[in-house]
């Protein structure tokens, strides 16, 4: 990591979608930037979540209403030397015509674009972008793509991650998570959306020795929904919100995760575990491109990829049997991918890289 030679402020705009997505996305980055002796304010819409995601706020980010992002409360504050527009969201104008007006030298402005293993997102990472109306006309954006290659912006990952990963008492946090768990039983985490396949994975519980760990929400919601047509349920119980620290350690804890969106996918690939990823859909199908982009890059085995097919409702067919050996193949599959990605840079390293070249 080659950080900037002076701190610079940087400015993060989220507008929230998802709860557990963008908002978890934004703060991780906001993290790791203060923990690179960055100052950082992050301007959202909806920082409800931060209450659960993040109790102890760290020092050095300031977290902003979206709506103070006016001439008046402005006025009085410091300009960002780093403007970055997370998934496609735009800066308040009035922000911008501060900046304009008081800025010798425009700012280094990031458009942060969704993750995505797609081979038409090398192509386009990195370029710039002339703004083309409003007070900053003539000024520039660079595009900046997240990814799993070395041509890309590459992954969010705390400096620290090893070492954590290393002094985790894995053994003593799944009895802590599951008091009950038998030595053979698999200790599984759900986090997903709505999905027809839901209660296929039930019932292919129902005969395991297992624990499902729900995590809440949505998949709560579903998951209790799913159980009132069954006859018999799987071994599972609710758990509570927790910060992204105690989430990460979630996933280190299980056997298998079943994940959704993007951050929780970016955190089970370090995780090192069996998973399977739930994409957010959309309307005209877009996401089975991505899907198939991602598990190609992966290089899934033939039962991890049929099982995120029928998981993502892209196939109407049962879910392939899970068992020890099929667990093992997957689970062989994330590590290995894992380690390809921990041979290249991460997100924070290029952002801070950029900044560097920006201030000279």
């Amino acid at each position: 990591m080659k950080p900037p030679q002076h701190t610079l402020l940087w400015d993060i705009f989220c507008t929230v979608i998802d709860n557990h997505g963008d908002l978890g996305v934004c703060w991780r980055l906001a993290n790791q930037l203060c923990s690179a002796g960055q100052q950082v304010r992050l301007w959202v819409d909806d920082a409800s979540a931060l209450t659960w995601m993040a109790p102890s706020q760290q020092a050095g980010i300031a977290v902003w209403p979206w709506t103070d992002a006016t001439t008046e409360t402005l006025s009085p504050m410091p300009v960002g030397d780093v403007w970055i527009e997370a998934f496609g969201c735009n800066i308040p104008e009035a922000f911008v015509a501060r900046g304009v007006a008081t800025r010798t030298r425009p700012p280094l402005w990031i458009n942060l674009e969704y993750l995505s293993a797609e081979d038409w997102v090398p192509r386009l990472h990195s370029l710039p972008s002339p703004v083309m109306s409003g007070p900053a006309r003539g000024w520039t954006k660079r595009f900046v793509y997240p990814g799993f290659t070395p041509d890309t912006g590459g992954l969010l990952r705390e400096a620290d991650l090893l070492c954590r990963q290393q002094g985790f008492d894995r053994h003593v946090a799944r009895q802590r998570l599951a008091p009950n768990l038998t030595t053979n039983a698999w200790l599984i985490s759900l986090f997903c959306y709505e999905t027809t396949a839901l209660p296929k994975l039930l019932q292919a519980l129902v005969n395991t020795p297992h624990q499902l760990l729900v995590m809440p929400g949505r998949p709560l919601a579903a998951v209790q929904t799913a159980i009132l047509c069954m006859a018999a349920a799987p071994t599972w119980h609710a758990l509570a919100y927790t910060d992204q620290t105690g989430f990460d350690e979630r996933l280190w804890s299980c056997d298998l995760n079943f994940v959704r969106g993007e951050d929780s996918l970016v955190r089970a690939l370090w995780a090192g575990q069996a998973f399977v990823w739930h994409i957010y859909p959309q309307d005209d199908c877009a996401h089975h491109a991505k899907l198939g982009a991602l598990l190609d890059w992966l290089q899934a085995p033939p039962s991890l990829r049929q099982f995120h097919r029928v998981w993502n409702g892209i196939e109407n067919a049962p879910l392939p049997a899970l068992n020890a050996d099929t667990l093992a193949d997957w689970t062989r599959c994330t590590q290995a991918a894992r380690t390809r990605l921990l041979g290249q840079h991460d997100l924070l390293s290029h952002l801070l890289e950029l900044a560097s070249t920006q201030a000279r």
